[in-house]
């Protein structure tokens, strides 16, 4: 549907107001354009702006714009500007965003959501009409690809064929919105990954509101439903992952609100060496972040490696992308001539490029050498010229590791391998860390041209020395657009990736996401059989157990080029510094060292293969799909019309059931589960195949589901008894209260009784009694995923007791109506002693201030204990929203006047 800009700036002009003052205009070719000057703030707070980091320039011209909005007023900018130091912490920014950016999995649900509200405006009287997003809305289908065919031609086809037809009702819903909802716009499954997309093509950089006489210019901000949208950073863009709630109320046209973050400087010095790519720098910075502690910081990248051509565009995106892996909230690269030539080279019009290139510079956002380096909160210093390859595993994307200790990581997880033949041989028979699957995948690698050619060529000259992909790997190719497969077509690199067994097998997420699809029935019987601890690889940026592939306990993330090099190996066991990858046909050694791309060849096969003719071709008509979405069925009518026999698509109930909106306490609470650190959201809300037996699976079946349709977690999102019912069924899940129990079970306390975690759940609903999960440290890491809050809603979880939070899942609790409690340093469910029989009372007032302390007793075993916990309630807003029971009742009683 058309993109409607609802906001009106004809008020900017009343007599006196701070608007107006700022308010100027410029001329770029033969068109003028207003916009608000941040100079002109500057000299009437009297401050310098060139202090102020790039982002909260952004933030603050975001304020001045909306300067009129009650939740602004005239002061905050002001405040911000001048003592922006001590605003941290302390100022609520109540950001007005540009645009949502969605994927399917959470953008399906978040559209059943606005369906359901539709219908509850409807039955009150009112116009369901009026229920649309107020900004634009791009939704990219991505998540739905899963590889079930691989090393050969005809795999994508296969893949795509089955994708529509496991996915046909909720693909059936999205062309209902298509056709119903104003201000979104779709692309259809086979176009790529999101933030790729985004980045070659949907970026604007300045956004323009042709609404407004002259046109009004201002900075393009967005805020996405998948953790990795910060990738759109490298390109001079504000944006971040939020949970499908938080966009939705963004949708509807609520403020995105957070507290001020400090922003930490990272200075880039000096360049990488030959041997090294973006994916190594990525992984090394990773860990040094981490280890710096930036969760729920800005992060912006700053020093002399962004004056020289150390990075290119497309290294930048790769340095954004895995910001949430990093922690941070973004990590932004302000607009410099890199991004003009990318703008460029990525098939953006001449008069845009001008246009932008003048507004930047005219608003203080563009940076070159003789730009003043901002001050920041704290400056990190990284130097490329120390990075090494590398790849991080084999669990988490964080834990940064050494090419050559690769090896020593595996064996560290899995030392019984240490006592079986070593497989490290041209001749390696299957064994503890055989490689099962190599998979070039994600937006994090793919995107990056230089990325791809590496490994095209890599994989061209290892078949010349007569090395092949081991024939118990799983290969596949899943680019994050459809350019990479053009500008490798012509290239003719694409040909020796088939023949080292990396097709095309479709345009998505796929392993990267869990959709790496099943393995060789022989090959899953032989690692079943003989217990084999046993990796994959991917150049992706998630490598959480459990996630790639239930059977691969070690993952690893690497470069392409890297995961062609491996899957010649065929197992993680193996020095690739110093071991050969195999031997030629006449028993010579082969080393890494030996086929490595030069980088020369690499920029050159680039320069004349990577050009606008295949952004512009591959991007025109991109919302047009295939035959197969164009044969779906469309129209309907404003109101969805709900079919009670589908197991899909599903009108939720969460907006119905609501809590008192002021007495929230929870008395004689017990633990539902008792957990651990680092508890992902892929654990609380997992995504891969649903299985008969399971809550979920035995639902299905009682719905006429066959056991061969069950399909998975991330496909059935749109069905809340489905998801539930899955809420807290990972795999690697371990719970304390039954850690050798059965996955995806607790105990009913005080009889001791053992139930999956939705029965026990069910029984305490059902008697009354309010639960409460407990955890450790870094509470919701991973994915950005809105059922893992969901479910924790309609489990009847009051509230989650950690030891800290990841900053998109706490959002998520709240804006369901889920309560984020912290322990106080150094406190934990073990030195508090909260066992399966504790029983908790937490007084929780009737108003409270952000980040207020409540007191609590634990009652175990006749013994209390008190302590105290700090509500992560972070905005005043956020206490109304969970007040109201999230964020959907608080939209609903705001349309109706209750608010």
């Amino acid at each position: 549907m058309r993109h409607i800009q609802s906001e009106n700036h004809s008020s900017a002009h009343a007599l006196g107001s701070l608007r107006a003052r700022c308010y100027q205009q410029f001329s770029s070719g033969n068109r003028q354009f207003g916009y608000y000057s941040l100079s002109a703030l500057a000299d009437e707070a009297g401050a310098p702006l060139q202090s102020l980091p790039f982002a909260i320039r952004i933030i603050l011209e975001n304020l001045l714009r909306h300067a009129d909005r009650d939740d602004v007023g005239e002061t905050l900018s002001k405040q911000i500007l001048t003592n922006y130091p001590d605003r941290v912490g302390r100022d609520t920014v109540p950001l007005m965003l540009a645009r949502i950016l969605a994927q399917d999995v959470s953008g399906i649900p978040a559209l059943i959501d606005l369906a359901t509200m539709r219908d509850v405006v409807a039955q009150s009287g009112g116009d369901p009409a009026t229920i649309n997003p107020r900004i634009p809305v791009d939704l990219i289908v991505d998540h739905s690809l899963e590889v079930d065919h691989a090393g050969s031609n005809a795999a994508l086809d296969l893949n795509v064929a089955l994708e529509y037809s496991r996915n046909r009702e909720r693909y059936t819903f999205l062309k209902w919105a298509q056709e119903n909802v104003d201000n979104l716009s779709i692309v259809p499954p086979g176009a790529g990954i999101l933030h790729q997309i985004n980045l070659e093509h949907m970026a604007r950089v300045v956004f323009i509101d042709d609404s407004q006489n002259p046109p009004l210019a201002y900075p393009d901000t967005l805020a996405g439903t998948d953790s990795h949208t910060a990738m759109i950073n490298a390109i001079g863009v504000l944006g971040w992952g939020v949970g499908g709630i938080e966009a939705e109320a963004a949708m509807l046209g609520e403020p995105l609100s957070f507290i001020l973050p400090p922003t930490v400087g990272v200075r880039l010095i000096n360049a990488p060496s030959a041997a090294v790519t973006a994916a190594d720098i990525v992984l090394t910075l990773t860990r040094r972040l981490r280890q710096a502690g930036v969760v729920e910081s800005f992060v912006e990248f700053t020093g002399p490696a962004l004056d020289s051509s150390a990075l290119t565009l497309e290294d930048r995106a790769t340095l954004s992308n895995m910001s949430p892996e990093y922690g941070s909230t973004c990590a932004f690269f302000p607009v410099d001539a890199v991004t003009l030539d990318y703008l460029r080279r990525s098939g953006r019009d001449a008069a845009t490029i001008a246009m932008i290139e003048q507004y930047c510079k005219l608003q203080g956002l563009w940076r070159d050498a003789q730009t003043p380096e901002p001050v920041y909160s704290r400056v990190i210093e990284f130097d490329l010229a120390l990075v090494r390859s590398s790849g991080a595993g084999p669990r988490r994307p964080h834990d940064h590791v050494a090419l050559a200790d690769i090896p020593e990581s595996f064996l560290s997880v899995c030392p019984k391998a240490a006592s079986t033949p070593s497989s490290a041989t041209a001749n390696a028979q299957f064994s503890h860390g055989a490689v099962i699957l190599a998979a070039i995948t994600s937006c994090t690698n793919t995107s990056n041209p230089a990325a791809m050619i590496a490994a095209g060529l890599l994989a061209r000259n290892a078949l010349a020395k007569g090395l092949r992909s081991k024939e118990w790997v799983k290969t596949s190719f899943t680019p994050g657009s459809r350019v990479v497969s053009s500008y490798l077509q012509s290239s003719g690199l694409q040909s020796h990736l088939d023949e080292m067994g990396f097709h095309l097998v479709g345009f998505g997420c796929a392993s990267c996401g869990g959709g790496s699809g099943p393995l060789r029935p022989d090959i899953q019987t032989l690692i079943e059989d003989k217990q084999f601890m046993v990796s994959a690889v991917l150049s992706g940026n998630r490598n959480f157990e459990g996630r790639i592939h239930p059977l691969a306990r070690a993952n690893y993330l690497v470069s392409p080029a890297l995961v062609v090099a491996y899957a010649i190996a065929g197992t993680v066991r193996i020095d690739l510094t110093r071991e050969p990858l195999g031997t030629t046909h006449n028993g010579a050694p082969v080393f890494l060292s030996d086929i490595w791309p030069d980088n020369t060849e690499i920029r050159k096969i680039a320069q004349d293969h990577v050009t606008p003719e295949h952004f512009e071709s591959q991007y025109a008509g991109i919302s047009t799909g295939d035959a197969r979405w164009q044969a779906l069925p469309s129209g309907g009518t404003t109101l969805y019309e709900w079919d009670d026999n589908s197991t899909y698509i599903r009108r939720p109930p969460y907006v119905d059931d609501r809590p008192p909106a002021t007495e929230r306490s929870l008395h004689n609470a017990a633990p539902l589960l008792i957990l651990g650190d680092s508890v992902t959201t892929d654990n609380i809300s997992p995504a891969d195949a649903i299985r008969p037996g399971t809550p979920a699976g035995d639902y299905l079946l009682s719905c006429g589901v066959s056991p061969a349709a069950l399909h998975t977690f991330i496909a059935r999102r749109g069905n809340h008894e489905v998801m539930m019912r899955g809420t807290f069924t990972g795999g690697r899940l371990l719970n304390e209260l039954l850690p050798d129990g059965p996955a995806g079970c607790t105990v009913i306390e005080p009889a001791r009784q053992i139930a999956s975690i939705y029965d026990a759940a069910m029984h305490y609903l059902s008697n009354h009694i309010p639960v409460v999960v407990v955890a450790g440290l870094e509470y919701g890491t991973g994915s950005s995923r809105d059922w893992a809050a969901k479910g924790t809603r309609l489990l009847g979880v009051q509230a989650v007791l950690a030891e800290s939070f990841e900053r998109i899942h706490r959002s998520n609790l709240v804006n369901t109506g889920v309560l984020p409690l912290q322990f106080e340093p150094g406190v934990t469910r073990h030195t508090l002693g909260i066992t399966g029989g504790s029983r908790l009372d937490i007084e929780i007032p009737d108003h409270m201030e952000p980040l207020s302390w409540v007191n609590g007793q634990i009652h175990t075993k006749g013994e209390v204990k008190q302590f105290r916990l700090q509500v992560r309630l972070n905005t005043t807003h956020e206490e109304a929203v969970w007040r109201k029971g999230g964020i959907l009742p608080a939209m609903l009683d705001q349309k109706s006047g209750t608010r």
